[in-house]
C-alpha cells in the first residue's frame, strides 16, 4: 500500500509551449487560424480570407506559412499544432470543403504529393510509419471543415509514451522552423 508520505513525494514537471498559446487563443475564431495581417493577398476565387490554408496559397511567404511544397494543384504545409516531429497537411489549393469538389487532376496530384512526402519525411526522418488520413466534416474531427486537407504524420515505434497518456502532452523534439528548412530543400529537389 501507497503511503501518504510517498505519495507527496510525487512532483510535477513542467513543459513549456508558449508556441501553442496562439492556438489556445484563437478557439472558437473562425477557420481557427485566421491571420490578421493579410496585407491585401491575393485570393482564389471562393477562398475564405480566414482560412489558413487559402491564406498559405495566397501568400509567397513560404517560410513565414511553413509551406513545404506548391503544386499546381496543391499546396502542402506544415502543422502549427502537429500531432508528432514532421506532421504534415495535404490541401488542393481552391477552398473546397467536399472530396465530389475536387476535379481528377485535383485528385491525382494529391495523391501524388502524399506519396511523395511519405518518401521526402522517410529520408529526412526515418519514421517507422504513417498516420495518413482525411477528417472529412466537423464531426469527423476536422478542426477546419471547409478547406479539405490530408494529414501525413510520421511515427516512430515507442513514441506514444507515457507523456500523451498521463499528462495529455506531447513532446516535440524539432523546431517547426528546422524541419521546415530540411523539408524546403527536400521538396525542392
Amino acid at each position: 500500500m501507497t503511503s501518504t508520505r510517498e505519495i507527496d513525494a510525487v512532483t510535477h514537471e513542467q513543459i513549456w509551449a508558449p508556441w501553442r498559446l496562439a492556438y489556445i487563443q484563437q478557439q472558437g475564431e473562425a477557420g481557427q487560424g485566421a491571420d490578421p495581417d493579410r496585407r491585401e493577398l491575393a485570393f482564389l476565387e471562393g477562398a475564405n480570407p480566414n482560412c489558413f490554408l487559402c491564406q498559405a496559397v495566397a501568400d509567397a511567404q513560404d517560410r513565414r506559412r511553413y509551406v513545404v511544397d506548391r503544386g499546381e494543384r496543391s499546396i502542402t504545409v506544415l502543422n502549427r499544432y502537429p500531432y508528432n516531429n514532421g506532421h504534415l497537411l495535404v490541401a488542393p489549393r481552391p477552398h473546397y470543403a467536399r472530396l465530389d469538389e475536387l476535379s481528377r487532376s485535383e485528385r491525382t496530384e494529391l495523391a501524388d504529393v502524399i506519396a511523395r512526402m511519405v518518401g521526402v519525411l522517410e529520408e529526412l526522418l526515418s519514421p517507422e510509419g504513417f498516420n495518413i488520413g482525411l477528417n472529412l466534416g466537423q464531426a469527423a474531427g476536422a478542426g477546419l471543415p471547409g478547406h479539405l486537407h490530408w494529414h501525413i504524420v510520421p511515427r516512430w515505434n515507442g513514441d506514444t509514451n507515457f507523456m500523451p497518456t498521463l499528462a495529455s502532452v506531447r513532446v516535440i523534439p524539432q523546431s517547426l522552423d528546422a524541419l521546415w528548412e530540411a523539408l524546403a530543400a527536400a521538396s525542392a529537389r
